[in-house]
């Protein structure tokens, strides 16, 4: 973070009391009134930090000071509206640490800049000290996690400059996920929108475009409390900041990247689960409608340009996905299908299955149609990123970060062909 943006962040979270509560700056002193509790972790997730691999993650990246330093902070807020904005502004400088490291203007720690698994562990492990701080006026837990998960995955404070002659692109990533199987798994996704946040872009036909992104969790609570329309909302909305389009990116199969044509309604993956460890309830045989989905088609079609987008071909082949999976009108069974949808069908699984790498875009897509019509919009799939090493306490490797930054390379060399 620079200087001048430290300072500013400090300036606003000093209270009455004069007390600087940013990390690097002196440490907040707890108020009587305030104290913390030993909670233990409220699900899988957060139990997966007793994994020491976990805490070096933050370590490495030179972010210890928000773990270490937010119990302190949480203290000195008053009743529940200050508790509201320091969340708030904890959050935004968590995100904007992430976004500086991965642009290389933010020194400190080991890591590889464009890492995402940091700002993931380091979020998480503030989570569990705000859950188990206890201040003596009535808050709400849950709306305050809310807060701070939104303010620290780019959801607060991230808008289009609205520079006259500027295209806006807007972009969303995923958390790492498949943490059971592999705790040092990352998610080039994340990588990739923790670098393109505030990028400035020269697309194919030569105009200049901003991009700007959010991170968005692999839990199906999250997407069923709105998070995928709180963050693409105020890009659709209609003015001199909102977007010229949109596209959502996951990690999706081994070896090359897929454009998905279709984004199916239902959720159908059961029996994986999320990053909590919860089902979403829907299989393959009995797909089912996420809670607080609003009404729409059985299957969104794509909108961005995908002919110039499937040029780029190296160093991963660039494909169209026109796979889905639907029950036919008139039928009880699921079938495959390589052309799209039929008409009256009901949705099993997108291009990209019945997770929720489908789900954030059929949700982002629907209310494209709603609130812009005419907004290019679809998603994205990325090769699966490869390259651990052998041995697991060491947390990345020349062939991780090499894999990492080639699909980085070309998540932006794709998005400069939807200029054409």
């Amino acid at each position: 973070m620079n200087s001048a943006l430290h300072a500013l962040l400090a300036a606003t979270l000093t209270g009455a009391l004069g007390v600087p509560l940013l990390p690097g700056t002196a440490t907040a002193q707890a108020q009587p009134a305030c104290r913390t509790v030993d909670a233990p972790p409220v699900d899988t997730e957060q139990s997966r930090l007793g994994d020491p691999r976990a805490a070096a993650f933050t370590e490495r990246a030179g972010l210890g000071d928000f773990v270490h330093r937010f119990p302190a902070a949480l203290c000195t807020a008053r009743d529940a509206s200050e508790a509201g904005r320091l969340v708030d502004t904890w959050g935004q400088a968590l995100w904007r640490a992430a976004v500086n490291r991965a642009h290389d203007r933010r020194p400190g720690g080991d890591l590889p800049t464009p890492d995402d698994r940091p700002l993931y562990w380091t979020r998480l492990a503030m989570t569990v000290r705000l859950a188990q701080w206890q201040p003596r006026f009535p808050i709400d837990a849950r709306a305050l996690r809310q807060r701070f998960e939104d303010a620290s995955r780019g959801l607060q404070d991230n808008e289009f400059t609205g520079e006259p002659g500027l295209r806006r692109v807007f972009v969303s990533g995923f958390d790492p996920f498949g943490l059971d199987g592999e705790l040092r798994r990352a998610n080039p996704s994340g990588s990739a929108a923790l670098r393109l946040n505030g990028l400035r872009i020269t697309l194919a036909d030569g105009t200049r475009a901003e991009v700007r992104a959010v991170m968005l969790p692999v839990r199906y609570a999250d997407f069923d409390r709105g998070i995928v329309e709180r963050a693409f909302a105020p890009r659709l909305a209609p003015g001199p900041r909102s977007a010229d389009l949109i596209t959502t990116i996951s990690q999706g199969y081994p070896g090359l990247f897929t454009l998905e044509a279709w984004a199916g309604r239902a959720r159908s993956a059961d029996p994986y689960p999320d990053n909590t460890g919860a089902l979403s309830g829907g299989t393959r045989e009995h797909p089912v409608t996420a809670p607080g989905l609003d009404p729409g088609a059985e299957f969104i079609a794509t909108s961005l340009p995908t002919a110039p987008m499937t040029t780029i071909q190296q160093p991963y082949p660039v494909r169209l996905n026109t796979n889905v999976t639907e029950i036919p009108a008139g039928s009880t069974g699921p079938v495959d299908r390589e052309d799209g949808p039929t008409p009256g069908s009901r949705a099993v699984a997108g291009g990209g299955g019945g997770y929720l790498s489908n789900e954030v875009a059929y949700r982002s897509n629907r209310l494209r149609l709603e609130l812009a019509p005419g907004l290019p919009g679809g998603h994205l799939h990325t090769p699966v990123l490869t390259g651990l090493p052998d041995q697991p306490d060491q947390l990345t490797g020349p062939d991780l970060e090499r894999n990492e930054a080639a699909i980085g390379d070309e998540i932006l060399a794709i998005l400069q062909q939807t200029g054409h």
